[in-house]
């Protein structure tokens, strides 16, 4: 259990609202608060459980703007959110401390911290997260934005992501964080080729048999597009579903994506057969 939310019942669907001009395959569209809160309103009408809003862009290649210029996106938009849908849980997706505890401050509920496992961006996070008592989502990476894609070197990348997953966890707690609040993402697409990728959906099972809640952000990603041979990001939606599909028969728990209203189609389609 995290936070009292019911775990295994059903899947969770994240919606991904970039607030950023250079995101891979949505940046610009969402910079304004009211283009921001619009998304928002489509996507909890659509089932969205939890909004996921990012100011600073992780595509391979990103620049990194700083605490101040990545605050200035994301306050206006957070806050107009969560007036506007106060039911809704919001989640904040940033690697730097104080600009999570501004976004708590203004009403977010999760911290998502793509640089929580492998390669910790602000040490400062962990004491922020245990004083906060909020989930706090750690993915596996390599590097920053710049260094990632030249660092997809693993052996056996399941086990390699599952120990690097447990030594952050192991970190984590040893900060003062509770295990409850703690949600594991083997992070799809971050340091990993391809293969990787596909062989890291196939070992989910080890990954959950660790105890942790799963959380895959596989949404319109690269790696769905070497194989489908699709090269525009928005053309990937129907393979995004198809690893939602099997990414849920294996164990994952929440699916962050772009396209909310057919993933949770997909979800409820899926946890049917699977949950029973």
């Amino acid at each position: 259990m995290v936070m009292g939310l019911p775990w295994g019942q059903r899947t969770l669907v994240m919606g991904v609202i970039n607030l950023t001009p250079d995101s891979f395959s949505d940046g610009g569209r969402f910079e304004r608060p009211e283009q921001a809160l619009a998304q928002a309103r489509r996507m909890v009408a659509a089932g969205a459980d939890v909004l996921d809003l990012g100011a600073q862009s992780t595509r391979p290649g990103a620049a990194e703007v700083g605490a101040a210029a990545e605050l200035a996106r994301l306050l206006p938009a957070l806050r107009a959110i969560r007036a506007a849908c106060p039911a809704v849980l919001l989640s904040v997706d940033t690697f730097l401390a104080p600009v999570a505890e501004a976004a708590l401050a203004a009403g977010a509920d999760w911290v998502n911290d793509v640089r929580g496992a492998s390669s910790l961006r602000d040490p400062a996070m962990l004491e922020l997260v245990a004083a906060a008592g909020c989930p706090y989502v750690l993915m596996h990476s390599r590097g920053d934005s710049a260094a990632m894609d030249g660092l997809a070197s693993h052996g056996d990348v399941v086990a390699e992501v599952r120990e690097g997953l447990r030594a952050a966890s192991d970190q984590a707690i040893a900060a003062g964080v509770q295990p409850e609040q703690l949600i594991w993402d083997p992070g799809l697409g971050f340091a990993k080729t391809t293969d990787q990728n596909l062989a890291l959906l196939r070992g989910l099972p080890s990954l959950r048999a660790e105890g942790f809640p799963l959380l895959l952000g596989p949404s319109r990603k690269r790696f769905i597009g070497a194989v489908l041979d699709q090269p525009r990001a928005n053309g990937r939606l129907w393979g995004t579903a198809a690893v939602c599909a099997q990414a849920i028969s294996a164990g994952a728990d929440v699916l962050r994506v772009h396209d909310v209203a057919p993933i949770v189609q997909t979800a409820r389609m899926t946890d049917a057969i699977v949950r029973g």
